[in-house]
């Protein structure tokens, strides 16, 4: 099956996956002109009403920058939506949505027919993240167009399964598009989410130490000076597993060797927050971080992975 027309020609295979309280419309409009996609949750505006003006101004500086740049257009962006129950905005940030077009809906934490069906009424392509084959067979069932396996190594919430398990058993019956999650951090890592089936990697972690993510800079250096072995997989803080900065949560107060289990119930999204200490004081991030030495611009993050993928590309098949 040939890709969406929004994601067909991407200058770069990369989605940028959408960070809790970290995204924001500067770190979105400076990945979508470096050419990768930039995304946020919806939820990351706060009060509800500023979503409109968040919308606003991505839509609007994009188009600026793409009638400077007819042969250099920006990449699509795309907004996260949050369809657990818990999630009382739900209803508001759709029809903010549908008021901008918003050309990629991510959804996530529920698959739900009627939301894949708002966003293709306004001509908007929906991938939905998934853990598992079983999951992948229900998000495509209830009609999103491609999925995100979030294999392991992920940060924030995320799977146990191999990224080479999972997409090889997507792609025995799905052959639509798919962004791997998962440990990628590097231009190779890139292009080896391609040779195993992929699309398009998606990365969050590397795009948290960029000059434009809206980070505390302790949660940057943290991420430069850490490596996969400072990574904790966890259900404590929210109820959902997923991977953390050991040093965050010894900074809590916390033993990351120690951690009981958590309840999906902590979890409370829409007005009344984020899950409680996460992602504010303990510190989502996944297993590639390796590759992250400094805080960079999204520009020269970008160019970095571009960079490293022409290099595999050119090792492996020369081409």
């Amino acid at each position: 099956m040939p890709l969406p027309p929004i994601l067909a020609n991407l200058p770069l295979p990369i989605i940028g996956s959408p960070l809790f309280i970290i995204s924001h419309p500067k770190l979105v409009i400076e990945q979508c002109k470096a050419g990768v996609v930039g995304s946020m949750p919806a939820l990351n505006a706060r009060p509800a009403s500023q979503l409109d003006e968040w919308l606003a101004e991505i839509t609007e500086t994009l188009a600026t920058y793409n009638r400077a740049n007819p042969d250099k257009p920006a990449a699509p962006f795309a907004i996260n939506q949050i369809v657990h129950k818990s999630n009382d905005r739900l209803d508001h940030d759709m029809q903010m949505c549908e008021k901008y077009k918003v050309p990629i809906l991510i959804s996530s934490l529920g698959a739900r027919p009627e939301i894949n069906q708002a966003a293709h009424a306004w001509g908007g392509v929906v991938l939905h993240d998934i853990i598992n084959n079983t999951f992948a067979h229900k998000a495509i069932e209830k009609g999103a167009d491609g999925l995100i396996p979030v294999a392991a190594g992920a940060g924030g919430h995320a799977g146990v399964k191999s990224p080479f398990a999972l997409v090889a058993e997507i792609r025995e019956w799905f052959d639509g598009p798919i962004a791997l999650s998962g440990a990628i951090g590097t231009g190779a890592g890139v292009l080896a989410a391609q040779a195993c089936g992929a699309d398009f990697a998606y990365i969050g972690s590397a795009f948290i130490a960029t000059e434009e993510a809206r980070a505390a800079e302790g949660y940057k250096q943290m991420i430069v000076e850490s490596t996969s072995d400072d990574i904790v997989y966890s259900s404590l803080f929210t109820g959902v597993h997923g991977n953390y900065l050991k040093p965050s949560i010894r900074n809590a107060g916390l033993d990351p060797e120690n951690l009981p289990e958590g309840d999906i119930s902590t979890m409370q999204f829409g007005s009344a927050g984020g899950p409680k200490k996460a992602w504010k004081d303990i510190w989502g991030c996944g297993q590639g971080i390796g590759s992250v030495k400094a805080v960079v611009p999204v520009a020269e993050m970008v160019a970095r992975l571009k960079r490293e993928y022409d290099e595999a590309r050119q090792r492996i098949c020369g081409c």
